[in-house]
């Protein structure tokens, strides 16, 4: 039978078509690098007090933040007296009264909000603080609860229904709805909508990142997984603040960033779907003739038939994994003592990976100085870790990389409690040199699971790394807001958890440059540092000759990506 990449490779590497569907599809990923971190300038919590009783007799410019010695109580926080945003006294202070006699009470009468950083947020437009803040960081987890749903339907709705519709669907889902928000009269319809945004924001992700690797040869994959889809997810992320500094109102802010994503239209009569898809489908006509015209966009013109040698019916079975789902299930992860202990520190690695990175992202506006700069640095620090992470992919060894990147984060964020308040430059560079080495490590930590689960048992080996991945995403939200009662908290909490998921890694075993194994009796066991270098892998029977059918399943298990494996988690969503 037919390989595919053999099949197609008359097309070369780095074409017109490839080139055009390289940045068609990055392009496309941008949205996601703002859709769920925009939470971070519209959930944020300005400074705020009591309304004060009406029946005080005190001008406009006695309630000011300046001037409120007089009308709130004085509280604690991070050892510092500051007033009270949640009390206030029930009457003026009469003569001969000192303040620890006067009574005190809830604010009855709402909320007063500094508007000197926002207009509105959504947490003064519904007074989502006191009592009720603990809705913030909620709303920021139904995104990322939705983002969970979305990454594990959509792979099942690809699969079935093609890429291309997946990808246009999920787009159109997230721009209506983030339409639907701007207009959005509570905050419980704000919740509603959060969570099919995200849903929609991953789908469009993981369906961007399938078809990248289907339509484009393997010589582009590894371009195309880090410095396109992840380096165009920063681009996304460093319009985020610039879109920001100059819109202060959370609604328009967010109609600004939902507008551009109408552009998007046109893009449906420009990439095509998955030729690969269309053949596991029987529907070589159109995947023939899409391959035809990938030929004339390259320049070739002379094209016979491309595939006169399919059987549809042998290619839906390419993916091993798949001709294997009746015989593997989620147990065969826990199986073996060796795959047992994989899976579980993958679990870990993975999740407190997660958490790190959005904990770093999500609590910009915690740190010291401007959070529209530090956002922005932020943004750009991502730039220089994709790059690295590119580099690592190619060149380094995928243990050492992953810990070594996850211990330098640790140390620095458990480092920068020890730094006096006064130096908030030095500390906003160290948490960015933090974040930096989580980011690498988030992007290499995907291609080393892969490379650590059987064959037989990749795809859902991958899946619970992801789950994993976005229970950190939702626990996140909370780590950051133990920032608003101690700001160095987050820092001591995941620089503890991030050194001790670089441990985890250095247990694991080396891959880069060993075969793959293909059952889970092939699975390498834990190890540590100072243990030697495992050898390939080899079945007891391995100089047995293969059968033609046994070796045409093997060479073909690798020619179709199913989308459940696809992509980073992150991006971010």
């Amino acid at each position: 039978m037919q390989d595919y990449d053999e099949a197609t490779s008359f097309l070369g590497e780095w074409g017109h078509y490839q080139r055009t569907i390289f940045l068609l599809l990055s392009i496309g990923v941008i949205p996601n690098g703002y859709v769920g971190l925009s939470m971070v300038f519209l959930a944020d919590t300005p400074q705020h007090h009591c309304r004060l009783s009406n029946s005080s007799n005190v001008t406009a410019e006695e309630t000011s933040f300046a001037n409120l010695s007089l009308l709130l109580p004085l509280e604690g926080v991070n050892g510092e007296q500051v007033y009270s945003k949640c009390t206030r006294f029930k009457a003026q202070l009469p003569d001969g009264i000192n303040d620890t006699m006067r009574e005190t009470e809830h604010c009855v009468d709402g909320w007063v909000y500094s508007k000197d950083r926002y207009v509105s947020t959504i947490v003064s437009e519904w007074d989502l603080v006191c009592e009720n803040n603990w809705k913030g960081p909620f709303t920021m987890s139904v995104i990322f609860l939705g983002m969970t749903s979305g990454a594990f339907i959509s792979g099942h709705i690809s699969d079935r229904y093609g890429r291309k519709v997946v990808l246009f669907g999920a787009m159109a889902i997230q721009t209506l709805l983030s339409f639907a928000q701007v207009i959005s009269w509570s905050w419980e319809v704000f919740c509603i909508l959060s969570f099919f945004v995200g849903f929609g924001d991953i789908s469009n992700y993981v369906a961007a990142f399938v078809l990248g690797t289907e339509l484009l040869g393997k010589a582009e994959r590894t371009a195309y997984s880090t410095l396109g889809v992840c380096m165009f997810y920063a681009i996304g992320y460093i319009i985020l603040p610039t879109f920001a500094y100059y819109i202060r109102n959370w609604r328009m802010l967010l109609l600004a960033l939902t507008i551009p994503e109408v552009l998007y239209i046109p893009f449906w009569w420009l990439i095509p779907e998955s030729p690969r898809w269309l053949i596991t489908q029987g529907r070589v006509t159109e995947a023939e003739k899409i391959v035809q015209d990938f030929a004339k966009k390259n320049g070739i013109t002379h094209v016979g038939v491309v595939f006169q040698h399919v059987n549809p019916r042998e290619y839906t079975l390419l993916d091993s994994t798949v001709g294997d789902n009746h015989s593997h299930s989620f147990l065969d992860l826990i199986k073996t003592s060796n795959i047992r202990n994989i899976t579980i520190l993958s679990f870990l690695v993975w999740m407190t990976t997660s958490i790190g990175y959005f904990v770093l992202t999500l609590g910009t506006p915690n740190m010291h100085g401007d959070p529209y700069l530090n956002c922005f640095i932020s943004a750009i620090s991502e730039i220089v870790a994709y790059t690295m992470a590119w580099w690592m992919v190619n060149h380094a060894p995928r243990r050492l990389a992953t810990a070594s990147m996850l211990i330098l984060g640790g140390v620095i964020l458990l480092l920068i409690q020890f730094i006096p308040s006064s130096l908030h430059i030095l500390t906003t560079v160290l948490a960015m040199v933090g974040k930096a080495g989580i980011t690498i490590s988030f992007a290499i930590v995907y291609v080393f699971s892969a490379e650590l689960y059987p064959t037989v048992v990749r795809n859902m080996g991958i899946g619970i790394c992801s789950m994993a991945s976005r229970i950190g995403s939702i626990i996140s939200p909370y780590f950051v807001y133990l920032g608003t009662y101690n700001r160095m908290l987050p820092f001591l909490l995941m620089g503890s958890v991030i050194l001790l998921a670089g441990i985890f890694c250095l247990l694991l075993p080396e891959t880069r440059d060993q075969p793959l194994p293909e059952s889970v009796q092939q699975v390498q066991p834990i190890r540590c540092l100072c243990c030697p270098v495992a050898q390939p892998h080899s079945e007891p029977n391995s100089s047995k000759t293969s059968s033609p059918q046994e070796t045409q399943a093997q060479s073909s298990s690798v020619f179709f990506l199913p989308s459940s494996t696809a992509g980073p988690s992150y991006g971010m969503a």
